[in-house]
């Protein structure tokens, strides 16, 4: 058997949560050619300030609580062997929904409701403190955007105030859109590629310890109690139908941080919306 080390073996719980967060983040940083998928807004609020460009529904599983499931859960497996069972059935799903906190790399945290599928579509939201939020509806041809005044801020906060003032006048509150394929929404896709996502979860050991019975949100659950340095994680599985990954709690943060994972395999509605919708194609 091939020897992996103590501090492989115990990041399962923290990979879920963090593995997501860098994800998310890609949607909004800087792909590997430079761009962004605020190149367009950036570009937007130069047109308007007459300059030209210068470089509820998709929720998931809710919290745990005790009592409920069913006793006698996965005889004789440990929580290792949980946990690598959860592993290939999560990883199997064509769809699902991440709703809950994760960290980003600035010490902070990205709140998540989102649907997404293993198709590169998605539809939800996300926020992160101080800089706002966004809605977000992503199909393999459009990618549509709705961005709060302060997340267009933080996006272009390095362009002069009054070009980042044109694009929250333009853009804040309102849907936009760009093809799929265009080098702004690269990040978005990237971002609502769940077999991404999902990968960064397989060929993980654990050293999770069985835990309690428990639900969550009304499902049977195993908890499974796993520790990395200072942090002490929580992992719930189903132990009813599948052995899903229902949520990952870590409360030795100063903010909790947790995920729930729900809604397999349902489909993910990404229509697109209604109305008043701004083609930041035309505007490049």
């Amino acid at each position: 058997m091939q020897h992996r080390s103590r501090a492989r073996r115990a990041t399962f719980a923290a990979l879920c949560l963090t593995a997501t967060a860098a994800v998310t983040l890609t949607a909004c940083g800087s792909d590997k050619d430079g761009s962004s998928p605020w190149d367009a807004v950036k570009e937007s609020g130069d047109a308007q300030s007459g300059k030209d460009a210068k470089g509820g529904k998709y929720g998931g599983a809710g919290g745990a609580k005790s009592g409920g499931g069913s006793k006698g859960s996965f005889p004789g497996l440990s929580g290792p062997d949980i946990v690598e069972k959860s592993v290939a059935a999560t990883t199997g799903a064509k769809s699902l929904t991440l709703k809950g906190s994760a960290p980003d790399d600035e010490g902070g945290a990205i709140d998540m409701d989102i649907a997404l599928n293993t198709r590169g579509e998605c539809a939800g939201s996300m926020s992160m403190k101080d800089q706002g939020s966004v809605d977000l509806i992503v199909n393999r041809k459009t990618v549509y955007m709705r961005p709060d005044a302060e997340f267009i801020r933080s996006e272009t906060k390095d362009q002069p105030e009054d070009e980042t003032a044109a694009a929250v006048q333009l853009m804040a509150d309102r849907w936009s859109k760009s093809s799929a394929t265009s080098s702004d929404a690269k990040g978005m896709a990237t971002f609502c590629d769940l077999d991404l996502i999902l990968a960064e979860f397989k060929d993980v050991d654990s050293a999770a310890r069985r835990g309690e019975q428990t639900s969550v949100d009304g499902t049977p659950a195993l908890a499974l109690h796993e520790t990395e340095g200072k942090d002490k994680y929580t992992i719930y599985v189903a132990t009813e139908g599948k052995p899903y990954l229902l949520k990952i709690v870590n409360n030795t943060t100063k903010r909790t941080e947790s995920l729930t994972f729900g809604d397999y395999d349902k489909p993910v509605d990404t229509t697109a919306p209604s109305g008043d919708v701004l083609d930041l194609d035309k505007m490049n």
